[in-house]
């Protein structure tokens, strides 16, 4: 315990804790990037900031590697190799000092990283489970395994260069297999997911309501303590033979990992998105807190979309990723929430009604970054319909490079829709809302009774 407390005071492992805090800090606060965006914000969800910790491995762990090479390197700068060859002490004894101080200073870096962004997240009144608990864990054993590596690749090979080297690779690296990982298409695939978790940091948080997979969690500790044990035994060794024996651990936990790392990395988080009722009005247990303000605007939708033949008789929340299910699930009873996507996003508590209403009560057919004259109709179709249903007209709150070129036409529509028969009002509506629950048609042109 003395060598290791002298090691916490003297050695090079606070400053590398320091600088993995600075770095993390740095990146998290001076760049407009997508852990500040949205729902999936880092400082939004317990989870989330997990996640986006983990993300920032990308970065962060070169670096832990690298200053574990440099770490690595001290005897070899001091000369010192041979002294303490010939001293009585074990060399994994005197190995266990250096390493466990850089450990603990990692750790503890990494851990008040996340700590930040917890802190924050309880600011904001996160939803709390302890889905964050494992992902957080990983990270934690992510950066051990980093700086032991770099340690152990120094010692064999004690160069100057060894150091960027390790780190400049391991960059590389971890950014081809972070942007290969859980692909949102099929095709997009570069490697196998099972090879992208090999690499401690995640992909981008893509949604609110996932969490890494529990074979994930597992498959990835296991490999990283392999890799943690590699390092630290390439480090302590002082023969060949066992620097060969300390090559068994990573070979054994890849061997033990790949088959049980799965095929995605993130599956839906059951209990956040479990559904918490008022009357017809449903949102997720995550969003639990919104559901007093956001209940009687739900009801207020279904009374005005009653209107309709055939109207929808609730409210729920979407919690599926659209790119990746496909579309939202649309059925004529229901009218979908997806707080994700770009209507619900960019929407103010007022804009809820003109939102749930719209296009007679079913999402947009388009993705976000659909940029197109079936996109841009479509708009103007379901900004008139709203208009309809509230008695004011006015742009809804998504795609905004959509809402300005579908004004005008959506302003036309609305004018001749109410100069129309009540009753031809009502089956020019319910013509549009049938075209958004198939997305088989144009809505413009059924709500105006022109062509396309």
């Amino acid at each position: 315990m003395k060598a290791l407390r002298v090691e916490l005071r003297r050695s090079l492992a606070p400053w590398a804790g320091l600088v993995l805090v600075g770095a993390a800090v740095a990146l998290l606060y001076s760049l407009s990037a997508p852990w500040w965006k949205g729902p999936e914000a880092w400082d939004e969800q317990w989870h989330s900031a997990a996640q986006w910790v983990r993300f920032l491995l990308v970065f962060l762990w070169p670096m832990a590697v690298g200053a574990g090479a440099i770490a690595g390197l001290r005897d070899h700068r001091a000369g010192t190799d041979d002294l303490f060859a010939t001293t009585a002490r074990p060399a994994w004894q005197r190995a266990a000092a250096t390493a466990g101080a850089l450990a603990c200073c990692l750790v503890a870096a990494y851990l008040l990283v996340f700590a930040l962004g917890a802190t924050l997240v309880v600011a904001h009144g996160g939803y709390f489970h302890l889905a964050w608990l494992p992902i957080t864990a990983v990270g934690a054993l992510a950066v051990v395994a980093g700086g032991w590596l770099g340690m152990g690749v120094a010692r064999v090979f004690p160069s100057v260069l060894t150091a960027p080297l390790l780190a400049l690779s391991s960059l590389i690296a971890l950014v081809f297999l972070t942007i290969s990982q859980d692909p949102v298409a099929e095709p997009e695939v570069l490697v196998p997911n099972q090879i992208t978790l090999l690499s401690p940091a995640l992909v981008a948080t893509r949604n609110v309501y996932d969490t890494v997979a529990t074979a994930a969690n597992t498959g990835q500790a296991i490999w990283l303590t392999g890799l943690a044990l590699t390092g630290f035994g390439l480090y302590a060794a002082v023969t060949t033979r066992l620097r060969l024996l300390a090559l068994v651990p990573v070979v054994v936990s890849a061997a033990i990992a790949l088959p049980l790392l799965p095929a995605r990395t993130f599956v839906l988080n059951e209990a956040a998105s479990a559904a918490v009722c008022r009357g017809d009005v449903c949102l997720s247990r995550m969003r639990e807190s919104t559901l007093d303000a956001f209940a009687p605007v739900g009801e207020e939708a279904l009374r005005l979309l009653a209107k309709l033949p055939g109207a929808p008789t609730s409210v729920r929340e979407v919690p599926y990723p659209e790119q990746r299910q496909g579309g939202i699930l649309r059925t004529a009873d229901v009218v979908p929430v997806h707080f994700n996507g770009d209507a619900f996003r960019l929407a103010k508590p007022g804009d809820w009604l003109a939102v749930l209403v719209a296009g007679g009560g079913t999402p947009t057919c388009f993705g976000e970054l659909d940029d197109n004259d079936k996109a841009i109709r479509e708009a103007a179709a379901r900004t008139a319909v709203a208009a309809w249903f509230t008695g004011e007209f006015k742009p809804l709150p998504d795609h905004r490079f959509i809402r300005d070129g579908a004004a005008e036409p959506a302003a036309r529509a609305w004018a001749a829709l109410r100069a129309l028969p009540a009753d031809e009002q009502v089956a020019r509506v319910n013509a549009t809302r049938e075209v958004g629950l198939s997305c088989q048609g144009d809505q413009l042109a059924v709500l105006t009774g022109g062509a396309p």
